[in-house]
């Protein structure tokens, strides 16, 4: 998870889907982006792609025509994101990443989550990020350089939740209750996950 002569494009995403008609449909974008009209456009051809591109003040969302309403939903908002990210992108240092990670710990964990330690790291393709209670220390993936900023201080949040609770048991989750963009941060990286798994079929760009 493009304004025509030269678009913006989020290119194809693939996914599985699954039926209702073609509909435009007016939405807000993700944070980063300027208020724009949202077009949706369902193709019988497009089976197992979602791709996404500025048109003016407008974006357009290349669907498959069978998918259904609220996958329509879910693949828009990530779509959106992923405009956003190509026209935000920002990458972090690891100085900065140490500051965030200390302002998210006050403004959602009243400063308990220490670490001794935040950066980026390039050897973990398997998670998004890691943490070490014992030690303090917070590693994130890099492939989360460049996504939305709500996306990586998600995973920054999760990762400072560890340093209060190890495991992932009830407590764990009502810590993470705090954070208001949970479902959505975790939403945005399913669909990066289910991309990255699901077979490449590539499309024209106006189907």
């Amino acid at each position: 998870m493009s304004a025509d002569p030269s678009p913006r494009f989020a290119g194809e995403t693939p996914l599985q889907s699954a039926g209702s008609p073609p509909r435009g449909a007016p939405n807000q974008p993700a944070t980063g982006l300027r208020p724009s009209a949202v077009e949706v456009r369902r193709s019988a051809r497009r089976s197992r792609t979602v791709s996404a591109y500025r048109e003016g003040d407008r974006t357009i969302v290349l669907i498959p025509a069978r998918m259904s309403e609220a996958e329509e939903q879910r693949w828009v908002t990530v779509m959106l994101d992923k405009l956003a990210a190509q026209e935000n992108k920002r990458v972090f240092g690891d100085a900065e990443l140490a500051e965030r990670a200390q302002r998210l710990s006050g403004q959602y964990f009243d400063g308990r989550a220490l670490p001794t330690s935040v950066r980026w790291v390039t050897n973990q393709n398997t998670r998004w990020g890691s943490c070490t209670p014992a030690e303090g220390s917070i590693r994130l993936s890099h492939r989360l350089q460049g996504m939305p900023e709500y996306v990586v201080d998600y995973v920054l949040v999760h990762e400072l939740a560890h340093l209060l609770v190890p495991g992932h048991g009830p407590r764990f989750w009502r810590l993470l209750e705090a954070y208001p963009r949970t479902e959505r941060a975790r939403g945005y990286l399913e669909g990066v996950v289910a991309a990255d798994r699901l077979p490449h079929l590539p499309g024209a760009r106006g189907e």
